[in-house]
């Protein structure tokens, strides 16, 4: 039987590499042929270790059927999900109360979530975007992997039993089109503009008629901190770093990608290899719903991503005309808002009925979450400019990214596609090349601009977020265009900080900044992000690390597993010591909780002495110092925690040395010590007794550590004071790869997916690499053909449309 399966994927992949090679003419005819409407798109697919399919297809639509289809077998709930909140359909199965997972949006309801996505939908924005001739649409070969897309998820739909208990039966799960694909992009592209304001863009209402008022901005001081609170992205997802080949073993380039992505809901990352012969070979972790690989590797280059600092969004605030708040001044004259009317159906109610409100800049929102209120008087409003509701250009930036075949062709993608939306880019290539960049689409918001042009409240957030909030009733305020811009009123890929062939090129979602110590990026302007500030705990032991690696060099991809489950915490190396040392000093053991009892902390300080300053599942002490450095921080307010300030001129290093004489820190490890014992939990616990997931009754321990305690590792559990423990994970490492090459024509690639590849109970690969992760080892990546067809779980599929 093994001798028939591999003759049978040699068969297949001999077939479609003579349909590769046809001449172009008789290839375009065979390709008018493969329309998903005429049902004749198949791939071949074989399976190998891990439930990876590796996708082989003539063409880029019979390609995307493909990677539909085995989406769709091990994600189907998850994506019929994601499908329902796109055609604004979550109040009519579910109700409007509920709250949709946060992947496409940060509504806070199914109702404000169908009123925005129902909205998209009327205005055939999507079909708008998708009839632009590329660049500033996507390209052919994009819309072919669209179009094919669809196809192979609802020929998986027709053609097979749904066991996930999470939709089986379900009248929700249905079939979809090639628009309801690309909505998908959309969602994902204004995630951080139009996406973060849903609720405040579906609430906001002209005041009544009856209602006298006057300009109410709110408070400057608190919206700076809430506006910074909002774009601090040092708590969302990410560590890449790319070694040039100065710093290898063979002069060749290395990357070590760590995505911090959701383990549950529709942003999950799924793994797969596409493959055109002669044309595309291609592996990684796409996001669900997507026909592209987003973070991965070829034979030549590899890449990561991680959240950059960017401000994808600004605010125009408006004067509104005195007769009608409704209807706004620019340069003197009145223009009218555009009034769009969505009706949402409900469960077991009545349909909804709402009113948006559109602008010149965008639509009118009241607020940017419940901490920065934007409210709607008879003489002010606001407006959103979101830059990124008019890119459907990611999959081509991606796209490109899997044909590159250096960094420099990275380089190339993103100048030509200018696609990615909230994202920077690390990678590095065979050649021995390493490349930073924070190439996303950004309103055009000079620094001069939110000088000249920013209102009373963008004078305060543009400086802590680069929040810029301009006068809408000036046309000279206008975003303007850069020559080499894609679209109108963003950055040309010349604004972009570009760090080419550093030692090594790191990122840990702070700015651009500091991608090398030795070479810090400066220039550019505030929306990009912040210069000479405070790093995060976890950039700063990013950039330790890696800086030490080049030092060391002679690199390999081991080193880079290494430092992937290293587990250091950086807060541990700064403060356990020194806190060991104040908890031996506390009269008689014993130090005052914040309830006022004494607790005899005395056990604490032993074993706080002897901890590893480590996360992994073994590490004992661990879980004491976590908790305590969660009661630390937040009850001593960060100047009064260090005795050594931040210095710019030393901004890895600094802060340092905790202020042990602050009356937080006793009370904290009091708090702390009494938390656990009342949990029944010894002092000195393994970590992976109390960290861990429950996957089919199974207790999976995870290593790792939460994001202020500066893992590499980054994991973010929930703590259950009832069971005692750390019992899910909701966001951290997700696709992990660590990549490199030797000369051959495979590269040396280590795959992990931390939550495996699906989401069904069921399924076979619901929780094997989950095990893996728990165990700290690695997936060998099987890239080349020889090393596909010596899989010993191989399992070859040809899948098509039945007519």
């Amino acid at each position: 039987m093994r001798t028939r399966l591999r003759r049978f994927a040699i068969t297949a992949v001999t077939l479609l590499t003579a349909a590769a090679s046809l001449p172009s003419a008789a290839a375009q005819q065979q390709g008018s042929q493969q329309r998903p409407s005429r049902g004749g798109l198949s791939a071949v697919i074989r399976y190998t270790e891990y439930g990876i399919p590796h996708i082989v297809a003539k063409d880029y639509a019979n390609l995307g059927f493909g990677t539909g289809w085995a989406q769709a077998a091990d994600q189907v709930c998850t994506l019929a999900d994601g499908f329902l909140t796109l055609r604004g359909e979550r109040s009519r199965y579910f109700g409007p109360a509920g709250v949709p997972d946060g992947s496409l949006s940060s509504a806070t309801s199914n109702l404000s979530s169908d009123l925005y996505f129902h909205g998209v939908r009327d205005a055939g924005t999507v079909e708008k975007l998708l009839a632009e001739p590329a660049p500033q649409g996507p390209g052919r070969e994009v819309k072919d992997l669209t179009r094919g897309w669809a196809a192979g998820y609802n020929a998986w739909l027709a053609q097979n039993r749904i066991t996930d208990p999470a939709c089986g039966g379900a009248a929700w799960v249905r079939p979809v089109t090639t628009v309801d694909v690309a909505a998908r992009s959309f969602a994902l592209a204004v995630l951080g503009g139009e996406g973060r304001g849903v609720t405040g863009i579906t609430a906001a209402q002209p005041p009544a008629a009856t209602t006298v008022s006057v300009a109410a901005a709110p408070d400057a001081k608190s919206a700076a901190l809430a506006a910074q609170d909002l774009f601090d992205t040092a708590d969302m997802g990410s560590n890449a770093v790319a070694f040039s080949g100065a710093t290898t073993a063979d002069g060749r380039g290395l990357l070590l990608g760590n995505p911090h992505y959701p383990w549950q809901g529709g942003r999950r990352f799924w793994q797969m290899q596409q493959t055109i012969p002669g044309e595309l070979n291609v592996m990684g972790g796409a996001l669900l719903g997507s026909a592209t690989v987003s973070i991965g590797h070829n034979a030549q280059v590899a890449w990561s991503h991680t959240v950059a600092t960017g401000t994808t969004l600004n605010l125009h605030q408006l004067t509104l005309d005195p007769a009608d708040p409704t209807a706004y001044l620019v340069d003197g004259r009145t223009e009218r808002m555009t009034k769009r009317t969505v009706t949402v159906d409900v469960l077991d109610g009545a349909p909804v009925t709402r009113t948006q409100w559109w602008t010149r800049y965008g639509p009118v929102i009241t607020s940017l979450g419940a901490q920065l209120p934007l409210p709607w008087t008879s003489t002010t409003a606001y407006a959103v400019n979101d830059p990124n509701a008019a890119n459907l250009r990611a999959p081509d930036t991606a796209l490109g990214f899997s044909k590159a075949r250096s960094t420099a062709d990275v380089l190339t993608s993103l100048k030509r596609t200018q696609g990615l939306p909230w994202v920077n880019t690390v990678a590095a290539d065979a050649g021995g090349h390493s490349l930073f960049t924070q190439s996303q689409v950004l309103p055009r918001i000079t620094d001069e601009l939110a000088q000249r042009c920013s209102t009373a409240l963008g004078r305060a957030t543009y400086p802590s977020s680069g929040l810029a909030v301009l006068d809408g009733s000036r046309g000279d305020c206008a975003l303007g265009s850069d020559p080499d811009a894609v679209q109108p009123g963003i950055f040309g890929p010349a604004k972009m900080p570009v760090l080419k062939d550093a030692p090594y090129a790191e990122n840990s979602n702070d700015s651009a900044w500091l991608a090398n110590a030795d070479r810090p990026l400066t220039g550019y302007e505030r929306v990009f992000g912040s210069l000479g500030t405070q790093r995060s705990m976890r950039t700063r032991g990013a950039v330790e690390d890696v800086a030490a690696l080049a030092e060391q060099g002679r690199l390999t991809v081991r080193d880079l597993q290494a430092q992937q489950f290293a587990n250091r915490v950086p807060a541990g190396d700064l403060i356990a010591d020194d806190t060991a040392q104040a908890c031996a000093a506390l009269p008689g053991g014993i130090a005052t909780g914040s309830n006022g009892t004494a607790v005899d902390v005395s056990e604490a300080c032993g074993v706080l002495n002897a901890w590893d300053h480590s996360t992994n599942t073994d590490s004992r002490g661990a879980l004491l110092f976590d908790r305590f450095w969660r009661k630390l921080t937040a009850a001593v307010p960060a100047a009064q925690l260090w005795k050594v300030p931040f210095s710019v001129a030393d901004p890895v290093r600094t802060p340092n040395t905790l202020n042990t004489d602050a009356p937080g820190v006793a009370r904290a490890l009091a708090d702390t010590v009494t938390e656990l014992r009342g949990a029944g939990i010894a002092l000195d616990a393994r970590l992976g007794a109390n960290q861990y997931v429950v996957r089919g009754g199974e207790r999976i321990p995870v290593p790792g550590g939460t994001e202020s305690l500066g893992v590499w590792n980054k994991i973010e559990p929930v703590w259950n004071p009832t069971a005692g423990a750390y019992t899910e994970v909701i966001t951290g490492s997700s696709y992990i790869q660590a990549v490199g090459w030797d000369g051959s024509r495979c590269p040396v690639a280590r795959t992990l997916l931390t939550y495996s590849q699906s989401s069904n109970p069921n399924s076979a690969h619901y929780s094997d690499q989950t095990r893996l992760f728990s165990g700290e080892r690695w997936v060998t990546s099987r890239f080349c053909e020889k090393d596909i067809l010596s899989s010993p779980g191989l399992k070859v599929v040809r899948v098509n449309e039945r007519r």
